[in-house]
């Protein structure tokens, strides 16, 4: 079998982390598999280097940034091919120049185009376990480039989609993918299983076992996943197509403070501001999530939008480039805000989902600023120190259970 396993930053995070995952890809190698490692940066070390980054610039070429991010997953391959060494297994670290890991040319947040595979199938057919940089690529200028914190997730999926890999296992610092962050809500339960579409919603939603994108490519290629501790030999969470059993109502509780909300106030009330407004921001590669547009009042309707934290001030210099343009009266800024959701397959053949939840805010005492809908998940913005309670108090409401 081809088995690609990724570890995370806290699975390596040290001397004897690196030594414990070496050994279990050494138990995987020995029982006859081809083995593909991702790896991630070890513990802090990207936190680390973007702090040693602002030492020196307040606001630095994300080009190098790219160049400076790399580094830390060459350290982990490099470390962990070390471990291997020791312990007396064949191996060979590659980074995304040497793997032919294309990406666009988006520095921070670049998107796969494709792989080529040749060296790594080189590698394995002299029967080495390949360990593979997580997170980077290249673009066809020949810079690294690098694909978003959680990136790793997603190169390790494209891998094993480009080598038709039998298994993709994601290890991490928790046992699998939870009913809502344990360290948040303790009652939550860990899934057995879960489907693509779900598992996308939550990814995107706020909870970190998963990188979003990388879901997308294993539900597009159809990649099996499982997501499981490397520090326990616990069975995990398997995320897949189609779940075996009746779907529950809810699968899940999600949150994200690292939001922002933008208000654009007394928009023309004429055709395609809205498009003009979206498109400008979208050539900037800025992601937009909840939008909620008002009823036109006096020839003029406001616009208010979500982004992520880090993006508001590349979006503030947008709207000042452009508010002239747009006639905005005024642009108004919250960044003490966060966004609670609830995923579910079940929600599609179940009316009441919305209203439970809305009770669940209403019980808590919690006031609703924005809502957005799917036929799989409702997510609510709320203000940022009342997100634990509200994850809390919904995981409650609906008593989810595996």
């Amino acid at each position: 079998m081809l088995i690609v396993q990724k570890f995370g930053g806290s699975s390596v995070a040290n001397a004897e982390r690196v030594y414990n995952v070496a050994k279990r890809v050494a138990e995987t190698y020995k029982k006859g598999n081809d083995v593909i490692v991702v790896l991630s940066a070890q513990g802090d070390t990207t936190d680390d280097l973007i702090a040693k980054a602002k030492e020196i610039s307040k606001n630095p070429s994300k080009r190098e940034m790219d160049m400076l991010l790399s580094t830390g997953e060459q350290q982990s391959v490099a470390l962990m091919a070390m471990a291997l060494t020791e312990l007396g297994y064949p191996c060979v670290s590659l980074n995304a120049y040497q793997v032919g890991m294309m990406t666009t040319s988006a520095y921070g947040n670049a998107r796969l185009k494709k792989i080529k595979p040749d060296r790594i199938r080189r590698e394995l057919d002299r029967k080495n376990i390949v360990l593979v940089t997580g997170f980077q690529g290249m673009n066809r200028f020949d810079d690294i480039t690098t694909l978003g914190r959680g990136g790793s997730d997603t190169t390790a999926v494209a891998i094993a989609a480009a080598l038709h890999a039998d298994q993709c296992e994601i290890y991490t610092d928790v046992e699998g993918v939870y009913t809502a962050d344990p360290r948040i809500v303790k009652e939550a339960r860990k899934l057995n299983e879960i489907t693509y579409n779900e598992m996308l919603e939550l990814a995107s939603l706020g909870a970190r076992v998963l990188h979003n994108r990388s879901v997308e490519l294993a539900k597009k290629y159809n990649v099996e996943m499982v997501v499981r501790s490397s520090l326990t030999q616990a069975e995990g969470t398997v995320v897949k197509e189609v779940c075996k059993v009746e779907r529950m109502l809810i699968s899940g509780v999600a949150g994200d403070d690292e939001i922002a909300r933008v208000s654009l106030i007394g928009i023309e009330d004429t055709p395609g501001k809205a498009f003009d407004i979206f498109a400008t921001l979208a050539k900037k590669n800025i992601n937009v999530d909840i939008i909620l547009q008002s009823i036109g009042r006096d020839n003029t309707k406001d616009i208010s939008f979500t982004v992520q934290d880090t993006a508001l001030e590349e979006v503030k210099a947008v709207i000042e480039e452009n508010k002239e343009r747009w006639n905005l009266k005024k642009a108004d800024y919250n960044e003490n805000l966060a966004k609670v959701s609830v995923v579910g397959a079940g929600m599609v053949a179940n009316a009441g989902v919305a209203s439970k939840m809305f009770e669940a805010m209403y019980d808590s005492h919690i006031n609703i600023h924005m809502i957005s809908t799917s036929e799989i998940k409702i997510s609510v913005l709320i203000d940022k120190k009342e997100m634990h309670k509200a994850m809390n108090a919904i995981h409650d409401k609906f008593n989810i259970i595996d």
